[in-house]
């Protein structure tokens, strides 16, 4: 079995955060011996209040989910074999896009906003996203999630400091049309193919992605010859990544992929044909 921690992991961020989001989990996964990429989402390359000055205009806006995969597909092609690639909410639809490309050695979706196909049918997902769609206002403008609606999305349960905390770390303007493109067939999976082991995580009081909804997600994958799981963190809202007890689904991860018998494939099939010559 090869030895998982010469790995790449590529982080994929979600929408309303920025890249800083996964700051404990690259070191973290560091300190195993990986080696991490954190790439920012287009027009997101740069703290948290920085990007928040440019609201509601600058670049932000023009965001498109066509934009974000194009931009993920470079970085990953150009590592020199298939990374584990792992993604939070918005970035775990990207990570099981990335997954339908084949680009990924293994992936793991966590709190992972669903494909286009996938309904949701709690309240709280539309209470939590309605604002963001920005349906009867401008796309030139971002969207920018009050604290309020970000207690509500993201911290719910938390002290009220640990959610101010985390407003100021992480929450950024959003392209109104990004969060639309979800929602639409550039979103779409083909759940019945063979893919890299795939872990859903998520947590038992997300009001933005619920658990049903991750279940949902999974029970969609339908190739038995896949490792598709799914595992359902008690206690845990969307705000998974800077929670006091994030380590406990970082440490389940990282046992996860620890336990997986991982292919030395690259992303090129006409180099990994030269390499096995």
């Amino acid at each position: 079995m090869e030895n998982q921690s010469t790995r790449t992991i590529v982080f994929i961020h979600g929408a309303f955060v920025n890249y800083q989001c996964w700051d404990n989990w690259k070191t973290y996964f560091e300190n195993k011996g990986y080696t991490c990429l954190v790439p920012p989402w287009p027009y997101k390359d740069a703290p948290a209040d920085a990007l928040r000055k440019t609201w509601p205009m600058g670049d932000i806006p023009k965001l498109r989910l066509r934009d974000a995969i194009l931009h993920y597909e470079t970085i990953i092609r150009d590592l020199p074999k298939k990374p584990i690639v792992i993604g939070h909410s918005y970035g775990g639809l990207l990570t099981q896009l990335m997954l339908d490309r084949d680009l990924a050695a293994a992936a793991v979706a966590i709190h992972s906003l669903p494909p286009q196909g996938v309904i949701p049918t709690r309240f709280s997902f539309y209470k939590a996203t309605w604002k963001s769609l920005g349906f009867f206002t401008s796309v030139r403008r971002s969207y920018l999630m009050s604290f309020n609606d970000w207690a509500y999305a993201f911290t719910n349960k938390m002290t009220l400091q640990q959610q101010q905390v985390g407003y100021d770390e992480i929450a950024v303007p959003e392209s109104k049309l990004m969060v639309r493109d979800a929602l639409t067939s550039t979103a779409k999976i083909d759940f019945k193919k063979r893919h890299a082991p795939l872990l859903f995580t998520s947590g038992s009081i997300d009001h933005t992605i619920p658990a049903g909804l991750n279940r949902s997600n999974f029970n969609k994958y339908k190739d038995k010859n896949s490792i598709t799981e799914i595992k359902v963190f008690e206690g845990f809202n969307h705000f998974v990544l800077g929670s006091p007890a994030w380590l406990e689904v970082a440490e389940y991860v990282f046992n996860w992929l620890n336990n997986l018998d991982l292919k030395s494939e690259t992303t090129d099939p006409k180099k990994e044909a030269m390499e096995t010559v």
